[in-house]
């Protein structure tokens, strides 16, 4: 195993500097290829766009695809009795020759019976016994009140994991205040009956060489648990970690189903589990706007699901603590530590790394303020903040180049590519398919090339299709939509279908534009080093 291996802080070197600088490179020049092909010829600037153009419609086809393939895998992963099935390993033998002759049309049943004989025929000790595993939840708190920390609490009392076997660390800021200290001792005196451990965790403010984020907290706290794993007299190899926001609200079969993966894995030091992220908690109460960015982000969770080479961590997560431990935790160096974590763990196992799906939800709120301009600055602060990963693509290609690299580079060029295309398209697509279109036409208006004069229409027809690919998603997101309030009537679903109107313009403002700005802080070296909390407001 390699050392672990930081972010550059500080002085970067000039090779860290140019993969910094890279994808805003990339992007800005998608946009000089456009006008530059275009004054050249029409004919290439038209060629160019409907590249792109067909491009996005195939990826809204697939898109389309996935996600339902991803909402429908996640509903019969919830409705198995992962509690159960954890049993069944406790004593694999005897639940191997009770159940090697049953059937049932059970998501995972066959390969469920599969493990049981791997484990019925392994030495004794090779795999860990489900009683022996314990789940450490580390929740994160800033300045948010108890209307926001109570229903995530009782959603961890409300999961089917014994409690006995859970440990709960509140990990709260101390440049919260006394306010925030008030809100974790109620929290402590309301819940420390209610689970094996209840451990407070204060996170002192202004660490040097933290910058201010979620990663020093979450990290604090690891630290903390650490230590009282160690006085009980507990194995690091027997306790899995997951971290939850303070709005973070876990399926109730979310803990067995972690601990199942864990126990029937042999290389369980180096998997991470990653559930999938639906932000329904509050959508009834959000304006339109977050509404659609809440679904879609929902959505390419449940895509991401569907393709397991390309899982990341992401918000809510699960790792072995001994994995942890060794790798001191996340990093404290950037505020996308979650992303991020995923090629700290890539590079510190040799590429022996990977990210688990977990067919379950953890649910979380849409971006919600007091004020509707106040949301919409918030969900522009927190896109803002999740694209910054393209920090990673400077991380990632100065390893890739470096002389100490142990990760092969046919299995972490391909990565390192898709994490490129990734942020790069994100930023570029949108503006150029909604209004490349008219650039040849503009460049050459004397012309009478053909292509030129009928690319907007061209252009347009093809929008239309994939917005057809969109009425998947629309259909999807009503069936996602949490029970309605009382104070709502049921024709606010119908506000919700023609909220999808808006979708083009959100995904010009809030994905390509907030991309662009992180890449361009990037590009100059305007680094963020401030984790801007999102507003966690409750509508009553």
């Amino acid at each position: 195993m390699s050392k672990v291996r930081e972010i550059q802080t500080g002085k970067r070197t000039p090779r860290y500097r140019f993969f910094e600088m890279l994808p805003a490179f990339i992007s800005y020049g998608m946009f000089l290829l456009l006008f530059g092909l275009s004054a050249i010829s029409p004919v290439l600037g038209s060629t160019y766009i409907l590249l792109i153009v067909i491009i996005t419609l195939v990826k809204a086809i697939g898109v389309a695809i996935r996600v339902v393939q991803g909402y429908n895998i996640m509903n019969k992963g919830v409705k198995v009795d992962w509690l159960k099935r954890l049993k069944d390993l406790e004593d694999p033998e005897a639940s191997y020759e009770r159940l090697a002759h049953t059937h049932k049309n059970e998501y995972g049943y066959d390969k469920h019976l599969q493990n049981l004989c791997m484990m019925a025929a392994a030495e004794e000790g090779y795999f860990p016994k489900p009683s022996q595993i314990y789940h450490a939840v580390i929740i994160t708190m800033y300045n948010e009140t108890l209307d926001v920390l109570a229903p995530t609490l009782d959603s961890v009392v409300a999961t089917t994991y014994p409690k006995d076997r859970m440990i709960v660390i509140i990990a709260y800021e101390e440049r919260g205040g006394p306010a925030t200290e008030k809100v974790a001792t109620i929290l402590e005196k309301n819940y420390k009956n209610k689970f094996g451990a209840f451990i407070l965790a204060k996170h002192p403010a202004d660490i040097p060489g933290e910058v201010i984020g979620k990663g020093g907290n979450i990290t604090n706290a690891g630290r903390v648990l650490k230590k009282y794993v160690k006085e009980q007299g507990l194995r690091y190899r027997d306790v899995i970690v997951t971290t939850l926001d303070c709005d973070n609200r876990p399926h109730p079969c979310y803990f067995d189903q972690v601990a199942y993966e864990f126990v029937v894995h042999e290389d369980r030091k180096r998997l991470a589990y990653q559930p999938v992220s639906i932000f329904t908690n509050n959508i009834w109460d959000a304006p339109s706007i977050t509404r659609v960015v809440a679904c879609t982000n929902s959505f390419w969770n449940l895509i991401c699901t569907m393709r397991p080479h390309t899982l990341r961590n992401f918000a809510s997560h699960s790792q072995p603590l001994d994995a942890l431990v060794e790798m001191n935790f996340w990093s404290v160096h950037t505020i996308t530590e979650d992303g991020h974590q995923y090629w700290r763990s890539l590079f510190y196992f040799d590429g022996n790394f990977e990210v688990l799906p977990i067919r379950a939800p953890i649910y979380q709120d849409a971006v919600l303020s007091n004020t509707f301009l106040k949301t919409l600055k918030a969900q522009w602060m927190q896109l803002r903040r999740w694209d910054y990963g393209a920090s990673d693509v400077a991380y990632v290609g100065d390893y890739l180049f470096s002389k100490d690299r142990t990760v092969r580079l046919l299995s972490l060029v391909p990565k390192f590519i898709r994490l490129l295309d990734g942020h790069t398209t994100m930023a570029a697509f949108a503006p150029i398919v909604a209004f490349g279109g008219w650039v040849p036409l503009l460049f050459n208006f004397g012309s009478r090339d053909l292509l030129a004069h009928n690319l907007p229409v061209v252009v347009s027809y093809i929008q239309t299709i994939a917005m057809m690919s969109l009425f998947a998603s629309i259909i999807l997101s009503i069936k996602m939509l949490p029970p309605r309030p009382k104070k709502y009537r049921s024709t606010k679903k119908i506000i919700m279908v023609l909220q999808w109107v808006m979708a083009p313009a959100i995904a010009l403002v809030y994905t390509s534009c907030c991309a662009l700005y992180s890449q361009t802080r990037l590009l100059i070296g305007a680094y963020i080093e401030k984790f801007d909390v999102t507003d966690k407001s409750v509508k009553k």
